[in-house]
């Protein structure tokens, strides 16, 4: 007997929560961001607006007798940066020859489980590839931080050089005091000499400015984790084999998680002149991400939704629509860090 579309539906909803949660746990971006406060989710609109505060309020007036006229001069603070939405789709099908070959409902379900863990690994890529490097031609209305993208967050050169346009609002109009501009650092040539000092001082900088929080992810390319590990290797411990199941020992910089991600392989971004480099391209080391100024929108009715399976009309299939309404997003810019070079030892 050929199982309905509302238990075939059912059972794609009790199989969806298990493998969006894999896909978070298996994105280090999306995960922590989950972990850290970097979801925010709306109830809709046309486009997301977030209010920046760009400006000082008022002046301050200090009283020597109390008698002194108040200055009442004002200025509005805020400054909208506006996102447009990003949405993408990715239908789970079924074919009536599958559902023949694989009689019984067990077997559907292993078809069910098999073609959302591939459908969700495939969004999973391409939206990190996305969210880090900016390359993705398919999720192309995703920002990105990467700032040689001329929307992109994070641009490889020092505060006050940069120009990049972030929600509509321009980098070069505002001041670096306003923190509408990212920190940058060129962990050096050596990362054994410079790279352990240089990653210090921009957590120091992103701390000095944050309006909020502080570092909360460190992500970096294979070969610069691997560095970082090699810096660390005398001061890693080891215990007793039977205690190994107790959970996962997770590498950390100064109380924020670091992780490696392959997407920044063989990627390089444009600098000016980064602490006195020579322009040129050099490689991306990484980012360190403060998930209150940087956040994950989503509409709350399209968090990676499914639709219920109905028949595609000329075929013998069934399909559902897996749907996502979503944008990055960013608060301030300041509190964040693009680090470049490092790759050597």
């Amino acid at each position: 007997m050929a199982i309905s579309n509302d238990l075939l539906s059912s059972t794609l909803y009790s199989i969806r929560d298990s493998e969006v949660d894999e896909l978070f746990k298996k994105n280090a971006f999306l995960d922590m961001a989950k972990k850290k406060g970097g979801f925010e989710y709306e109830d809709g609109g046309i486009k997301i607006q977030r209010p920046l505060s760009l400006a000082e309020h008022s002046t301050i007036t200090q009283l020597a007798t109390g008698y002194e006229a108040i200055s009442l001069a004002v200025q509005d603070v805020l400054r909208p940066a506006v996102y447009e939405w990003c949405d993408f789709t990715a239908p789970i099908v079924i074919t009536q020859k599958e559902e023949l070959e694989n009689s019984g409902e067990k077997a559907i379900v292993k078809i069910l489980e098999a073609r959302m863990r591939s459908v969700m690994q495939m969004l999973r890529k391409e939206l990190n590839k996305q969210i880090l490097i900016g390359n993705s031609a398919i999720l192309s209305s995703m920002n990105t931080l990467n700032g040689n993208v001329a929307t992109g967050f994070f641009e490889a050169d020092d505060v006050g050089t940069q120009g990049n346009t972030v929600g509509g609002v321009s980098k070069a109009t505002y001041a670096a005091t306003t923190g509408w501009q990212n920190n940058a650092a060129d962990l050096g040539a050596n990362f054994g000499t410079t790279g352990i000092v240089a990653m210090q001082r921009e957590s120091i900088r992103c701390s000095n400015v944050a309006p909020m929080g502080a570092i909360d992810l460190v992500l970096l390319s294979e070969a610069v984790m691997a560095n970082y590990r090699r810096s660390l290797f005398q001061q890693e411990r080891y215990i007793n084999e039977s205690m190994l199941d107790a959970g996962r020992m997770q590498l950390a910089f100064g109380g924020a998680v670091v992780e490696s991600d392959l997407e920044f392989n063989g990627i390089q971004v444009a600098t000016a002149g980064l602490d006195g480099l020579a322009p040129g391209n050099y490689d991306l080391a990484g980012y360190m991400l403060n998930f209150d100024a940087i956040k994950m929108i989503m509409h709350k009715d399209a968090d990676f939704a499914v639709s219920p399976f109905e028949h595609i009309s000329g075929t013998t299939a069934r399909a559902a629509q897996l749907y996502v309404k979503a944008q990055l997003i960013a608060d301030h810019l300041g509190s964040n860090s693009v680090l470049i070079r490092g790759t050597t030892y």
